[in-house]
């Protein structure tokens, strides 16, 4: 086997002359052939270029799965809250070792949350239980599906191929920033849910952890929907959006810090501007351009975070009485804006009080306020960057016009951030022009808010990946402060699956 670095192609090349390179190197015909990654290189407007790595031979390749057998103990019963990618891909490598897991998701079925999402976008009747942060699949699956992760974990390349063996695109397994897409992923998680159950697990919906039961300082039954369960190990992947389960641990002397996150805006451009500043003027022969910027003008950071390109900024509430936006892409990345969060850093400092849950009371007030904001019916508060950067009210809008599916309405950003994260966002976006030609665009458009870009706090586990006073419960993902995305959040499901097989086996 022969890996091959550095390779690289012009954006109007055929990946076939890569094959051509590789029979050039063996001396011989190829009959294996993969690409592991694949990155644009886009820094000299004038030679932009895609750049590969990888692994070839001349002679047939065949992958084989390793398949884990139960090799002594007893069968533990595990049971999983929550059915985002934290949970799934729990759950799939506890099935490699022969550990038949159920998981309990409080929301419904892909296919039936995508009815209730789109009810709420068109009557503005949330059902707090399925929506873009509830149900199977977890918020990924209607938030884009950003495969890139800031993390070095081994494990991020068995979370590639697991989406790849479930249906998503090819070029997930090897793109420098894979995107699986919102409607890939709808169905890629319905095939992780059927080879759940195929292989002895199970999926439970409208299933909701509302307790648990603790002897010895150990785990030994939960209650789903409050009828109880004996249970050996719970999975804590609930996701960052489960405030009344963070209620519960809570009360049970689960230990739980504060954790600091950020909040701001999602900001809508022309697609075709953002383009043109990335790429200069071949920009329409290149795949949709991305950006990431992070700024230190102002007393705060300031970053972007979650980039959508060709995408729509989506309405996310799992509260009634408050307004969050999240962003998505479907895989085509054909949509007329580009939008991102612009978000401001939120210190601990920043919380009224030193309680473990404060995190969630700052992100649930500003909520409240941007649904007062956009008139309490779900609608969003906007305001035009040029308008915000003057002081100044919004009352019409330029080319670019805001894809909020439930509507959206004039009010300044000052109606739902404090005075700190308003300067700061101003100094930042002037900031960021500098280094992206058109990003204050006088009619670039400013949704609020985006508030959940991590969990506000962080369960505390052991080197074991116990809770560290309650053996058998395993907090996992991001919503336990684990995880930032869904590669992350994936990965450490695979690893608390390790840890479980681990303690048994």
């Amino acid at each position: 086997m022969l890996t091959l670095h550095n390779l690289t192609l012009r954006p109007h090349e055929k990946e076939r002359a890569l094959v051509k390179l590789c029979e050039r190197k063996l001396r011989a015909p190829v009959k294996y052939f993969r690409i592991l990654k694949k990155s644009l290189d886009a820094r000299d407007k004038a030679d932009i270029k895609w750049v590969y790595t990888v692994e070839c031979s001349d002679r047939e390749e065949r992958k084989v799965e390793a398949v884990y057998e139960q090799i002594k103990g007893t069968m533990p019963k595990v049971y999983i809250a929550g059915a985002g990618p934290a949970g799934l891909f729990c759950a799939l490598r506890l099935i490699k070792h022969g550990i038949r897991p159920v998981i309990v998701e409080r929301g419904k079925a892909v296919e039936e949350r995508e009815a209730d999402i789109l009810a709420f976008q068109r009557t503005g009747v949330l059902n707090p239980h399925s929506n873009v942060q509830f149900g199977e699949g977890g918020a990924g699956a209607f938030s884009d599906g950003k495969l890139n992760t800031q993390t070095n974990s081994p494990l991020n390349r068995e979370v590639l191929e697991g989406f790849v063996r479930f249906g998503a695109p090819e070029e997930v397994g090897y793109l420098g920033k894979p995107h699986v897409g919102s409607d890939n992923l709808k169905k890629v998680v319905a095939n992780m849910r059927r080879y759940i159950t195929e292989h002895g697990g199970e999926v439970r919906f409208s299933s909701q952890l509302t307790d648990f039961e603790v002897k010895d300082g150990k785990l030994s039954a939960v209650y789903i929907n409050g009828t109880r369960e004996e249970a050996d190990a719970l999975v804590l992947a609930v996701g960052h959006s489960a405030r009344d389960t963070f209620e519960l641990l809570l009360r049970k002397g689960i230990y739980i810090e504060q954790k600091e996150f950020a909040v701001g805006v999602r900001i809508e451009h022309l697609q075709s501007v953002i383009g043109k500043a990335q790429y200069g003027a071949s920009y329409a022969a290149l795949p949709p351009a991305e950006y990431k910027l992070v700024s230190h003008a102002a007393e705060r950071a300031v970053f972007t975070f979650c980039m959508c390109p060709g995408g729509v900024v989506i309405p996310s509430a799992s509260e009634e009485g408050g307004v969050v936006t999240n962003g998505m892409s479907y895989f085509a990345r054909d949509g007329k804006n580009a939008n991102s969060a612009l978000v401001v850093q939120v210190k601990k400092e920043d919380f009224e009080s030193e309680h473990p849950l404060a995190g969630i009371a700052f992100q649930r007030k500003l909520e409240q306020a941007a649904f007062r904001a956009g008139g309490c019916d779900y609608k969003a508060p906007v305001q035009l960057v040029g308008d915000f950067l003057a002081g100044k009210e919004s009352y019409y809008f330029g080319e670019v016009h805001p894809t909020h599916a439930r509507g959206t309405a004039f009010a300044p950003v000052e109606a739902y951030l404090p005075k700190l994260f308003t300067e700061s966002l101003k100094a930042g976006i002037l900031d960021m022009n500098g280094r992206l030609s058109g990003f204050a665009a006088y009619d670039a458009v400013l949704t609020g808010v985006e508030s959940r870009t991590s969990s506000p706090l962080r369960i505390l586990r052991g080197e074991n990946f116990e809770a560290v006073n309650f053996a058998g419960i395993y907090p996992c993902g991001e919503g336990c402060g684990y995880a930032g995305g869904i590669t992350s959040a994936a990965a450490d499901g695979i690893r608390i699956a390790y840890a479980i097989a681990r303690k048994y086996f």
